[in-house]
């Protein structure tokens, strides 16, 4: 699975979860993280994690998914026969329209999953590929929904799943990785600390984590068996970089891609956006992550310490924002004005707020009436904290 500009393989995470659940072997499932801001041959790049898929799993081909970006990469790939002889299937995911299905003549059978409703991408029918439209849904929902997955399954499979939902099944195993957001590359030796915290505060029940990691050479870490109905934080500090605290709701089931991005090198142009954001004391710098789909106006609600977010301003369809960025612009007020560049891209959204440190207290957030509370953590000394919405 390959995932578009500015993602990573935890994009797939749902759907992983929901082929696990009908029966896909979770050891069968793998997710391309690649440098979407350029850095080498991203065609050579996926022919390599391909052939050692193969190899590791002694299959003569792989059912292949790009989503966005990835989705221009996979026709790419799929262009030359030596490479489109690896590929059973392929299914291309709010991407652009090409003028039929994928590889040479149109050899590997092609499903194109979009949405009238995606403001990102110039999506539509391709001719003979099998075309499923999911009106209403954005630019992420296409790759995330349980619509897409069932249209998945069953191109792969031939016949529909038993379910689409996620279902709460006490296998609640979590690992994951540590990497830069935007470029994805790996961070080995970062110290991972998973805390226990309170839903009605955010505050972590004891200082000492209840589970201790550090990521590889390949940023991997983890496994851990994560308590029903709990709230946990990730506090992730990247050797020579800012620390993060990662926010999440509780898990149901196992989560192998929880993702903990850290700030890239600002020569980079990720981290050249992200300079902005403030390293100060006196206030806490929050960003707000819904993975699995944008934050529209008129049909979503985000609520960061009583702002509202989910406005024309902040969440355009044409924005298609998943990320927000939220901390103050130097005065200690909350003015709910643009911060930043970040308008200047798609699926970001800066806003400024004023999160005082002056004693701890909890930050609270809601979307769509689901709602964390989460810990004012001074920004210099502790970094940048990360709420995510699955």
């Amino acid at each position: 699975m390959c995932h578009g500009f500015l993602a990573s393989g935890d994009t797939y995470a749902g759907q992983v979860k929901r082929f696990v659940q009908n029966g896909q072997c979770g050891d069968r499932i793998f997710v391309h993280d690649r440098n979407t801001l350029g850095g080498g041959s991203a065609v050579a790049l996926l022919d390599a994690f391909i052939d050692q898929v193969l190899q590791q799993t002694g299959a003569q081909r792989v059912d292949l998914v790009g989503h966005s970006a990835g989705g221009g990469l996979g026709y790419d790939y799929l262009a030359d026969p030596v490479r489109a002889a690896k590929v059973g299937h392929y299914v291309h995911i709010g991407s652009g329209v090409q003028p039929g299905p994928a590889g040479p003549g149109g050899s590997v059978p092609t499903l194109n999953i979009w949405s009238p409703d995606d403001a990102i991408a110039s999506s539509g029918d391709i001719t003979g590929a099998t075309n499923v439209s999911l009106a209403g849904q954005d630019h992420y929902e296409v790759a995330t929904s349980a619509e897409a997955f069932e249209a998945m399954y069953t191109f792969f499979r031939g016949s529909a799943p038993a379910s689409s939902i996620i279902q709460a099944d006490g296998a609640r195993t979590v690992a994951g990785k540590v990497l830069t957001l935007g470029e994805n590359q790996p961070i080995a030796n970062a110290p991972v600390r998973v805390f226990e915290v309170d839903a009605a505060s955010g505050f972590r029940f004891s200082s000492d984590p209840v589970h201790s990691f550090t990521s590889d050479a390949s940023g991997n870490w983890g496994s851990f068996a994560a308590n029903p109905g709990m709230h946990y934080e990730f506090e992730v500090s990247p050797p020579g970089g800012r620390r993060l605290h990662y926010y999440r709701e509780p898990f149901i089931t196992s989560d192998r891609l929880v993702y903990l991005r850290t700030m890239p090198p600002a020569s980079s142009l990720a981290g050249a956006l992200l300079a902005s954001l403030p390293s100060n004391d006196d206030q806490a710098v929050l960003t707000v992550f819904t993975a699995n789909q944008a934050v529209l106006t008129g049909r979503d609600e985000l609520v960061a310490d009583g702002l509202v977010l989910s406005t024309p301003q902040f969440a355009s369809a044409a924005t298609t924002a998943i990320a927000f960025f939220l901390y103050d612009n130097g005065d200690g007020q909350t003015n709910g004005t643009p911060v930043g560049l970040f308008g200047s891209f798609p699926f970001l959204s800066g806003v400024d707020m004023f999160f005082p440190t002056t004693q701890p207290e909890s930050i609270p957030v809601s979307f769509n009436g689901r709602v964390m509370n989460v810990r004012n953590w001074p920004s210099q000394s502790e970094g940048i904290t990360v709420v995510v919405f699955e």
